[in-house]
């Protein structure tokens, strides 16, 4: 999400919204004047680093000369040490010409800031070739209200100073993200005369849960350097292992009693920047840049985050002091851990005998632990720690799910679905909600059209409202024709922050679909008495990331609802039930040939 990590995600959609008749109390009267932007959860971030002093000395969004010299030695055109880009661009029609202010609004439609616009360059749309890498962060102009074109939305970058309007108020763990001033104060009163850290501030900045190793990383440093830990967790983008940013914060508070006392947690709303084809050494050096503004001395680093462009002297190597342009502190990989069982610790690799050393878990293996309900292991994550990755990451016969059928009218994906959900009903180990298409049509997206963005616009309301069944631990049976893959993709992305999403895609051929039809949409489509009607004047985009393909003309109704539940019984969201052993009518006893049905590439993890 760009990752939209928002705790409503339908308001991830762009927007422009038109002003009230009067401008709130306390703010300039020209607002209502001046045209409005809704940010995107990276550009909010953006933003708050901005007006919080994060990203000091920038004072607004950077305009061409500065990104140059960034990108070209990382100073500001005018000499100032700077490591990255901070840009923000917006679709064309968001800002007339003559306008030389920008309201800039969260996603509710709050003013948060105004920005004074000194700068404005068109650039491709995100989706164009042509528009090339970019250092900034990530891209988050959509389309506007006229909706989508072939070649996506023309795309301005504007710049200027931002004055703020308002203090952000919203987000997990508010109380914790501090002004960097307050920070620096606090950390240099602990470093006078009676402190013992001797002014070293060692920062680590983190997108997933910290383990036994990096525990152990970061006690080793910090007492190398005599230095006091903050921990700096990434709450903008998504979060590893556990994908959202509160159970982030969470996860690190957990771990905060194994490090040393007077760590600071400090939750930052720093996305990952969009910097190909080295976005590793732009997060790296945005990394530090935050760090030092919180008064940080040195930033440690993980290993496996240090692209192969940053070494450090002599000889090249990832271990140590590293060389980044731009950055005001020193940058220390911590170069290869691993775990030591004879001495039951985590070390560096040198120190361990050749062939004894146990390697960390990668993520695929915590997340099969975290997906079946095992125990993690105590060598790998304290307790506490463990318990919040349980948390975040429940087992899957515990987990939300959305099972989201598509295929053409007539193929068979509502009948489906609604013997899926009748057989779930009657094992009645889940919650189940059924939103079938023609329902959805005529309660949740009443009025909609079939424009290709009225049905975009129904299949992000139905995405919704899947991610909100999955939320709260249900699986949600959704059946709607979805013929666009970029709709699919957004409900897969509204669902996977809150739970695990499956694609089934109905692959029964168009003229089996017609032959079928009692309402004879196909023959009025044929004849040109109903346009846009799809498989017929209207394209169907087939998925290429299905999880299961089932082709309906040859299989029966039973056959593929079996297909089905074999599906969620062998991907552990399902139990066995126990009459599935003695078949034949259990999944387990569904026989169903090579040709009627296909596994897909892959099943979605959270």
């Amino acid at each position: 999400m760009p990752y939209g990590a928002s705790a409503y995600p339908c308001q991830k959609r762009r927007r422009r919204q038109q002003l009230t008749a009067q401008s709130p109390p306390g703010l300039p009267a020209e607002l209502s004047d001046w045209p409005r932007y809704t940010l995107g959860e990276a550009q909010l971030g953006d933003l708050e680093l901005l007006t919080s002093g994060v990203f000091e000395p920038l004072r607004g969004f950077m305009d061409a000369a500065d990104v140059a010299t960034v990108d070209a030695r990382g100073t500001l055109a005018d000499g100032t040490p700077w490591p990255i880009p901070v840009t923000l661009d917006v679709p064309a029609d968001v800002i007339p010409p003559d306008a030389d202010h920008l309201v800039l609004q969260d996603q509710e439609g709050s003013p948060l800031a105004v920005l004074a616009i000194t700068e404005r360059l068109t650039r491709p749309a995100p989706d164009d070739p042509a528009a090339g890498p970019s250092a900034a962060g990530p891209s988050e102009a959509g389309p506007s209200e006229a909706g989508p074109s072939a070649a996506g939305p023309e795309v301005v970058r504007v710049a200027g100073p931002v004055t703020a309007l308002r203090e952000p108020e919203h987000g997990p763990f508010r109380q914790l993200r501090r002004r960097p001033a307050e920070v620096r104060a606090e950390l240099s009163a602990a470093a006078g005369p009676a402190g013992t850290t001797g002014g070293n501030v060692l920062a680590y900045a983190t997108r997933r849960p910290l383990n036994k190793r990096h525990i152990g990383q970061l006690r080793h440093f910090a007492s190398q350097l005599n230095a006091r830990l903050l921990v700096l967790p990434l709450i903008t983008g998504p979060a590893d292992i556990v994908t959202r940013p509160e159970a982030l914060v969470r996860a690190v508070l957990a771990a905060r009693q194994h490090l040393p006392p007077g760590t600071l947690v400090i939750p930052v709303p720093l996305a990952p920047r969009d910097a190909e084809p080295d976005q590793k050494a732009a997060d790296l050096r945005a990394a530090a840049a935050v760090a030092a503004a919180y008064g940080a001395t040195h930033l440690l680093a993980d290993s496996a985050s240090v692209p192969p462009s940053v070494t450090s002297s002599p000889g090249g190597k990832k271990n140590g002091p590293l060389e980044l342009p731009g950055v005001p502190i020193g940058v220390i990989s911590a170069g290869e851990w691993a775990y030591d069982p004879r001495s039951e610790v985590w070390r560096p690799l040198a120190l361990i005998e050749p062939g004894a050393e146990q390697g960390e878990l990668t993520d695929s293996e915590l997340g099969a632990l975290l997906d079946s309900g095992a125990e993690i292991p105590a060598w790998f994550a304290p307790p506490s720690v463990a318990r919040e990755l349980r948390r975040a990451r429940p087992p899957r016969a515990e987990r939300g799910l959305a099972v989201f059928f598509t295929g053409l009218s007539g193929s068979g994906k509502s009948t489906i679905a609604r013997g899926l959900a009748e057989a779930l009903i009657e094992r009645g180990d889940r919650t189940v909600s059924l939103l079938d298409g023609d329902q959805v049509r005529h309660l949740l997206s009443a009025g909609l059209t079939f424009s290709r963005a009225d049905r975009d616009l129904n299949i992000a309301r139905i995405g919704y409202v899947a991610a909100e069944v999955a939320r709260h631990g249900g699986i949600a049976i959704c059946a709607p024709i979805a013929p666009y893959a970029q709709a699919r993709a957004t409900a897969r992305e509204l669902v996977t922050e809150v739970g695990d999403f499956l694609l089934i895609y109905i692959s029964t051929p168009v003229d089996v679909c017609a032959a079928r039809d009692r309402k004879g949409l196909y023959a009025k489509a044929r004849a040109g008495l109903i346009q846009g009607f799809t498989g017929v004047s209207d394209p169907y985009e087939e998925p290429r990331d299905a999880d299961l393909v089932l082709d309906t003309s040859a299989m029966t109704r039973q056959q593929a609802v079996d297909a089905v539940l074999k599906l969620l019984i062998t991907g552990g969201w399902l139990a066995d039930a126990p009459g599935d052993a003695a078949e034949p009518n259990g999944a387990a006893g569904a026989r169903t040939s090579g040709s009627m049905l296909r596994l897909g590439p892959a099943v979605r993890r959270l």
